[in-house]
């Protein structure tokens, strides 16, 4: 019942014009935009070294957050979790089957972006080890938030707040421009961002070859507990 309905849940995702646009073409356009036209500085190297760790921390955090808070606010609006939820399928069977096709999505983005960014002459190093854990933990951790959101709010109010968020930590959130050209007040704060943890743990280790970023690590690690349980707790089904 869990792979049907991940499969299903994928279908939908793949299928809305919107998801497409937030999960695909725009960390895409980006990618090709600011590695080809110097419009930020991002400090010495091939910008497409600076640009594509955060790239694919923003493709985690378009689909694991935004789309899924997106989807699940208007499910539970128009009373589709609530139906699910009365199935037999169980509540904690259809929150893994949202979660795999939230990880069966970031494969298939992380692939053609990863794909481009060889394109454009990127050149990652390090072990992919603490990438792939850096990666599930940023999952978690915007997984926990987007459902926290879709599950106290509005569908209205989540899909203005989700869209709000992701352009506000795509700016400040160390995707496109680094967090040093902010000042010193604002990287303190803005460096405990999950989007921040992400894209300068994968930074780290794919452009400068670093080990395990154990401190962005555990910023995600707090942020991925956090906000599940506060999921866990407030969700609110129909």
């Amino acid at each position: 019942m869990i792979a049907a309905q991940a499969a299903l849940e994928t279908k939908m995702l793949l299928r809305n014009g919107e998801q497409l646009l937030l999960t695909v073409i725009v960390p895409t356009l980006l990618l090709v935009l600011f590695s080809a036209v110097d419009i930020v500085d991002t400090g010495t190297g091939a910008s497409v070294d600076f640009l594509a760790p955060g790239i694919l921390a923003l493709a985690v955090m378009s689909t694991a957050f935004t789309g899924q808070a997106i989807a699940t606010g208007f499910e539970r609006r128009y009373g589709v979790l609530k139906r699910l939820a009365a199935s037999p399928l169980p509540r904690w069977g259809l929150m893994t089957a949202k979660t795999l096709s939230v990880l069966v999505t970031e494969v298939l983005q992380i692939a053609l972006l990863t794909l481009i960014a060889f394109a454009l002459g990127w050149s990652p190093h390090g072990n992919p080890a603490p990438v792939l854990l850096l990666l599930l933990l940023g999952t978690a951790a915007f997984s926990g938030l987007g459902l926290l959101m879709a599950g106290t709010l509005k569908a209205e109010a989540t899909l203005a707040a989700a869209n709000l968020v992701f352009l506000l930590l795509l700016v400040g959130g160390g995707v496109i421009v680094p967090l040093d050209r902010f000042p010193d007040a604002a990287q303190s704060v803005l460096g405990l961002l999950p989007i921040s943890a992400l894209s300068d743990g994968l930074r780290d280790v794919l452009q400068h070859g670093a080990g395990t970023p154990w401190g962005d690590l555990g910023v995600l690690a707090v942020w991925a507990v956090a906000g599940l349980a506060a999921a866990g707790r407030f969700f609110r089904w129909e």
